[in-house]
């Protein structure tokens, strides 16, 4: 049994598969506000609770928002500030008695899709979480990229390629930086620049459906929004040339992402014929826990 855990700002969810990825059990809790060591303690329960209720006990991943240091053994650049400059693969290992393995929420996703999901049995697959913000993994032959530094597939902490006049300077990052991928492409991203261009507050799913339905100004809204897109994963393409770009988050719910962002690709991609597909997570919301439990990889 594999127990994948996703550890996110507000909850915190369990899954447990079995060999061939099917699910066995699913459990959540709340995630404890500015205290570290309730965080340890909430996902040690809930790993006891899954493992007491099917009398199994199981390997343990945990994806975070964020990465292990392999320079310090630290967290760092997580949203979730609770976790930032402790040994969290550690504490966790040493609360349950057992090697506990932490990988980026973004990686796990990636994972996931990979191992048997939207991207199963592609050799390179670039897996993309858009939702809240907007982050990037790498898959090559079923094994996470990382790095020496442990930001491989960091996408949206670099600046907007072919940045237009109305874009620059941009917007600030919660990085520290302004023009940042992230700052165009994440949910509220969408949502800002349609309300600085209409002066309409809306959520990015009701401004594509408007568009869908004709609006001219949500149209404009997402043609801006999908050319930055188009631009964005072209320089992934240009340096990674994945077999499959997979979409996640909230904002991958927009189906007309996948009928316009591609007829976008041939602009800027750096190649005669540019057939990368953009297809849409098999496992959704799913993806990060699933791919929490699968860095623990199946028996070959």
């Amino acid at each position: 049994m594999r127990i994948g855990i996703d550890l996110g700002g507000t909850k915190i969810e369990g899954i447990a598969i079995d060999e061939t990825g099917v699910e066995r059990q699913r459990l959540r809790v709340s995630t404890p506000k500015g205290n570290y060591v309730a965080i340890i303690e909430a996902i040690a329960s809930l790993v006891a609770d899954i493992e007491n209720t099917s009398g199994e006990k199981g390997t343990l991943g945990v994806g975070i928002p964020g990465a292990i240091s392999p320079a310090t053994g630290l967290v760092k650049n997580a949203n979730t500030v609770e976790l930032i400059g402790h040994p969290l693969d550690r504490d966790l290992g040493q609360a349950l008695g057992r090697e506990v393995r932490v990988a980026n929420d973004a990686n796990c996703f990636a994972l996931s899709e990979a191992t048997d999901g939207a991207g199963a049995n592609k050799s390179v697959v670039f897996g993309v979480i858009v939702g809240t913000g907007t982050g990037g993994g790498i898959v090559v032959d079923g094994k996470v990229l990382t790095g020496p530094h442990a930001i491989a597939g960091e996408w949206g902490h670099n600046p907007l390629p072919w940045a237009r006049d109305d874009e620059r300077p941009g917007h600030g990052c919660f990085c520290g930086r302004p023009s940042c991928i992230e700052s165009f492409l994440a949910g509220p991203s969408l949502s800002r620049d349609h309300r600085e261009h209409t002066g309409q507050d809306l959520k990015a799913p009701e401004i594509a459906a408007r568009a869908e339905s004709g609006d001219a100004r949500a149209m404009a809204t997402m043609a801006r929004y999908e050319d930055r897109m188009a631009r964005a994963l072209a320089v992934i393409i240009n340096i990674l040339d994945p077999h499959v770009v997979v979409l996640g988050g909230g904002v991958s719910n927009i189906a007309r992402l996948y009928r316009e962002v591609p007829l976008l690709l041939p602009k800027y991609v750096f190649s005669d014929k540019v057939t990368t597909p953009i297809v849409k997570a098999k496992y959704g919301d799913s993806s990060g826990v699933r791919g929490a439990a699968w860095l623990w990889p199946p028996k070959r």
